[in-house]
């Protein structure tokens, strides 16, 4: 029971973490830039319970961990509106880069705090020690996902921000379809592989390398290499 309780609460913990300040984030920039939507309905705040879902933040992701390896999740969106921002197009950019750059100081700040514990020394630090692996493995993965130029994901944002009219248009047309792309690349096209026989996980190859990159990039950077 206590082993079970050790390994949750490290996964878990890191990605609600992850995922709340995540959205924290863009309302607190939108708030900055002039939009002040998600501050008055009380998004800009680091208590969790104003933004996990339950499912999307909490169990999926604890339950993709133990069985695949692979962590995914969300939160309640924070809502933006564009149109009440000082400068729309240059600041939604601003806007959807915080989650994501909030991520990375994240993982940042996890991979110093694992350089600094020694497993040896008791329960605390050994949980300290995977707490931060896993916070590592959820920020990056996080960053990385959500920098996928697709709307409404925060890479199609920015891809909407500073590409041309004649491009960042149709672009923006996508967003409505978004995140059924996504679901069919990242889960259907996987399990119709399995059937036929091919290997169509489009979630490794596009989330691997850079994930991969990404942390070896903060192991140098902190020290941990």
């Amino acid at each position: 029971m206590e082993e079970w309780i050790f390994r949750v609460t490290a996964v878990a913990l890191p990605a609600i973490i992850a995922i709340t300040l995540h959205e924290a984030a863009h309302g607190f920039v939108a708030w900055r830039l002039g939009d002040d939507t998600a501050y008055r309905l009380g998004r800009v705040t680091f208590n969790p319970l104003r933004h996990i879902d339950p499912f999307g933040t909490v169990l999926l992701p604890a339950l993709m961990y133990f069985t695949t390896g692979f962590v995914f999740g969300w939160a309640k969106p924070v809502p933006v509106n564009f149109g009440r921002l000082d400068h729309p197009r240059r600041d939604m950019v601003w806007v959807a880069l915080a989650g994501p750059g909030t991520n990375f100081l994240l993982a940042v700040v996890s991979a110093v705090l694992w350089g600094l514990v020694d497993p040896q020394n008791g329960i605390v630090e050994a949980w300290l020690r995977a707490a931060s692996e896993v916070s590592i493995l959820v920020n990056v993965i996080l960053m990385v996902f959500n920098l996928i130029p697709l709307p409404p994901l925060d890479g199609g944002r920015v891809a909407v921000g500073v590409l041309p009219y004649a491009l960042a248009f149709p672009l923006a047309r996508l967003e409505r379809f978004g995140m059924l792309i996504l679901l069919g690349a990242f889960f259907l096209l996987p399990m119709l592989g399995r059937e036929f026989g091919y290997d169509l996980n489009v979630m490794t190859w596009v989330l691997g390398p850079p994930v991969d990159a990404v942390i070896e990039f903060i192991q140098i950077l902190t020290g941990n290499g």
